[in-house]
């Protein structure tokens, strides 16, 4: 056993010497390729460790029996689930933290409803009929197979504080994971995401070598900031808006030196605001080529996106350095 970790164990020491984030570009490919294969599945990360990306962004929910899982949402979705007679959800399923790992694996996710609005979004997502709900254990064997020793993982939290019995609380939530990424030797590659920052808080607390990143939305779909509210959001570990007057300077408050802004809510000027407090700007989800070339003009940090492939395209044509490609199949 200890012959087989050394490397994994090596490689992840030798990442723990170099900055968190020390790339030209980092081009994430959101919940895998979301918009070539479905999402948070070991084939859509396959296709994007296929095209090239620096980042694999992903999502992680813990079943009951404590294993760390790679799901979007909190509850199964029904736009993308199945159940084990092969019938779409009709609503919202359980929450996973209500399931045990043996139980998710009775559901399918490896199609969109083609009767739901989410497939409108996606027409060139490709089924793979049989796809399951993955351990993040799994992504990381994963990409041990696919051989690239350099592809980071951008893995968010789902948690909501304004729905603490669908997930674990904040302090258990993080250790699990971080339990997890240390297990594996990965803590090096590792950035840990949320918009619940409370779990941010923990990570860096407990797992100082793992660097975090600050997701933020001021949007009706999603407002953890609360800019205007007399008190603090509940998202934002305590921080409120009115004592620091931006969300970057918020951000630097909390520890943090990665910013991971909605791309409506993004200007230049709030770029440059993040620059000179020493954050960097990794905005989600970019996937319109106008919206690319618009964000790589105001100098953000990296792109999340469902569509890495146009976001390379973009970046050849500006000869900008391309992420390793490491063609693999699941």
């Amino acid at each position: 056993m200890c012959a087989i970790r050394l490397p994994l164990v090596v490689g992840s020491l030798v990442w723990l010497l170099l900055p968190p984030m020390t790339f030209a570009f980092d081009l994430q490919g959101h919940r895998g390729a979301r918009g070539l294969a479905p999402e948070n599945t070991l084939p859509a990360f396959a296709t994007a460790l296929s095209l090239g990306v620096t980042t694999l962004e992903l999502d992680t929910g813990v079943t009951k029996d404590g294993i760390v899982v790679i799901s979007h949402n909190s509850a199964l979705n029904p736009d993308i689930t199945r159940d084990k007679d092969g019938k779409w959800l009709g609503k919202p399923g359980p929450a996973i933290y209500s399931l045990t790992y043996a139980e998710l694996q009775t559901y399918e996710v490896g199609r969109i409803n083609p009767f739901s609005n989410y497939a409108k979004s996606f027409p060139e997502q490709k089924a793979v009929p049989g796809a399951r709900i993955p351990k993040l254990a799994d992504l990381f064997a994963f990409v041990r197979k696919a051989g690239n020793p350099q592809v980071r993982f951008n893995i968010e939290t789902k948690i909501s504080p304004l729905s603490p019995r669908e997930t674990p609380d904040p302090e258990t939530f993080a250790k699990t994971l971080v339990g997890v990424i240390r297990d594996e030797a990965m803590a090096g590659r590792t950035t840990i995401q949320s918009f619940d920052w409370r779990t941010l808080q923990v990570v860096q607390r407990i797992a100082p070598e793992i660097a975090t990143a600050y997701l933020s939305a001021q949007q009706d779909f999603l407002d953890n900031i609360a800019a205007n509210k007399s008190t603090a959001s509940p998202w934002t570990a305590g921080i409120h808006y009115k004592d620091h007057g931006s969300v970057p300077k918020m951000v630097k408050a909390a520890g943090g030196k990665i910013w991971s802004p909605f791309v409506g809510d993004l200007t230049e000027f709030k770029v440059k605001e993040a620059h000179a407090l020493g954050i960097q700007v990794v905005v989600w989800t970019v996937n319109d080529p106008a919206q690319i070339k618009k964000m790589l003009d105001i100098g953000v940090n990296g792109i999340i996106t469902d569509r890495p492939d146009l976001v390379r395209k973009v970046m050849a044509e500006r000869k900008m350095p391309l992420p390793l490609a490491t063609p693999v199949t699941p």
